[in-house]
């Protein structure tokens, strides 16, 4: 079935494995993707939405430099935000709510039309390694797929256990078996293992619902877009979300379960996102706090499941039921299902290169969460550096990695190889001491370029992000060189409540001004 030797095998089609899938085979590298289930590519497994604070400079980054994921959430989006915008513009985060299945879907179908990638729906149990040396891997079948380099992106499924209340099964995800036998072989190869833990809210049925008792969180008046190609357009119409309370009673309620809750019995040993907790936690560790928020957001354009963000938890059905009854607005709720906490293994990065590959077996690379992280966006960063780095090895090309300086996305990747995890990393803009340099907006300059070096921005994306730039110097030059008189500036500084100039100066100097924008000078 398999007679020749991929250059690239990427197991897993999260989002790590479908830019990982993605990166190699666009740099001309012949590359098989593997998953159990090629209906769930790019899965949404939580929250269904791209970006955020922080997150947001990632997928620009991602699609600066010629990552999908940018494209599939433009391409998917149902409401836009920028977030931030009360804060300088290198704060600034953009995040899209999506739909979820045409996510997946447009996901598939990008992959599917992206040249040297081949697919195969099996379970990875194995892999195969000489002299310290990568060759392939094994699947549960018993079939040896050979590889020159593999990229392991296993997310929540390496032994992963399900728990909701004093209930607990195998699964990688809701509807969906773990995968075993990689971790028992990984520790027998030397590497260091540990688990972690995640979980997701209930999700609900719209129709249920009495959206007059909620606040309506609407998309940006004029909303942008992630990818800095012309493949995609801006939202012309948006969906919106919804925000409702929690209260003492539904506190009152949520701790009644806490004796079955896996978080405080004892079941769950592992280490959860702290910034990013379950709703018992939150009342638990912040008992001093009478509500808390609760995003309710649609799951897509036409469906009528609702997922509630801040309101994760591993309480049993019954007590989860309850409690959200006694919301204001979901008096009536009925659920698609119950929300539930996930334990599954991970891999301490700090055996881990900077390109990602492991020190301990050559050719093999780790990305996502079996690294310590959480998130799309993390994953799918890890997923695209691991893919280009296994192609350039293949090529028996230089290394590529993007400093602290250069990317959020070398900032979390120095962070997880130098200092490690020992719980679930998120990023966050204060991670990078670089920040103010790093903007969403300024991504294409920073990696476009470097990404059509070794091969996977096209020449398209070169040729406009260069056209882009030359404008971009040319206005700030005009501003440099035009001066303008106090008799023009003046009244506009007064309108502003900003001090007189009393000289003759250049715009440049005037528009440095903090309270001074654009629309100004245009007056």
């Amino acid at each position: 079935m398999f007679t020749n030797t991929y250059d690239v095998i990427v197991v897993g089609a999260g989002h790590a494995g479908s830019e990982a899938a993605a990166a190699s085979a666009n740099m001309g590298q012949k590359t098989l993707l593997i998953t159990m289930n090629l209906q769930n590519i790019a899965q949404m497994s939580c929250n269904p939405a791209m970006g955020g604070i922080a997150k947001g400079q990632i997928l620009r980054e991602i699609d600066a430099l010629g990552g999908y994921s940018g494209l599939v959430s433009d391409t998917s989006a149902i409401q836009f935000k920028m977030l931030n915008k009360s804060k300088g513009p290198a704060m600034w985060s953009p995040r899209v709510q999506s739909d979820r299945m045409m996510f997946s879907q447009h996901w598939r179908d990008r992959l599917e039309q992206t040249e040297n990638l081949d697919f195969y729906q099996e379970m990875v149990s194995g892999i195969i390694v000489k002299n310290n040396k990568i060759e392939g891997v094994r699947t549960s079948l018993g079939l040896e797929i050979k590889a020159r380099t593999v990229v392991l992106t296993n997310g929540t499924f390496l032994n992963g256990l399900i728990h909701i209340g004093d209930k607990n099964f195998g699964g990688g995800r809701a509807g969906e078996r773990a995968s075993t036998g990689i971790t028992a072989e990984l520790i027998n190869l030397g590497f260091e293992a540990g688990r972690m833990k995640t979980g997701t809210p209930p999700r609900v049925d719209g129709r249920s619902l009495d959206f007059s008792k909620m606040e309506e969180q609407p998309g940006d008046e004029n909303p942008w877009k992630f990818s800095f190609s012309d493949e995609t357009k801006p939202l012309q119409k948006q969906r919106s979300c919804w925000m409702a309370y929690t209260s003492p009673e539904v506190h009152e309620i949520l701790k009644e379960g806490f004796d079955r809750s896996p978080m405080f019995n004892g079941a769950i040993q592992s280490a959860g996102p702290r910034y990013c907790p379950s709703i018992e936690d939150k009342i638990h560790r912040f008992a001093d706090k009478s509500r808390h928020q609760m995003f309710v957001e649609p799951e897509g354009w036409t469906t009528v499941e609702y997922y509630v963000n801040g309101f994760s938890t591993s309480l049993p059905e019954d007590v989860q039921y309850k409690a959200l009854k006694s919301v204001s607005g979901f008096e009536n709720v009925k659920f698609f299902r119950p929300g539930y906490a996930i334990e599954y293994d991970y891999f301490p990065p700090t055996q881990l290169k900077h390109t990602l590959e492991t020190k301990l077996v050559e050719g093999l690379y780790f990305a996502g969460q079996i690294n310590g992280t959480t998130g799309y966006e993390e994953a799918a960063s890890q997923g695209l550096m691991a893919g280009i780095n296994a192609a350039l090895k293949v090529q028996e090309n230089d290394e590529f990695i993007l400093s602290r300086s250069e990317a959020y996305i070398g900032v979390l990747i120095d962070d997880l190889i130098t200092k490690g995890t020992e719980e679930p990393y998120r990023m966050f803009t204060s991670r990078a001491e670089y920040r103010t340099l790093l903007r969403q907006d300024n991504a294409d300059f920073r990696l476009t370029g470097k990404s059509h070096e070794i091969g996977l921005a096209s020449d398209e994306r070169l040729k406009k992000m260069e056209e882009k730039q030359k404008k971009s110097n040319d206005f700030v030059e005009f501003f440099k060189n035009q001066s303008v008189t106090t008799d023009e500036i003046n009244p506009i500084l007064d309108s502003k409540k900003s001090a007189n100039v009393n000289q003759q100066g250049k715009l440049f100097k005037i528009f440095a001004r903090p309270n001074i924008e654009m629309t100004d000078m245009q007056n």
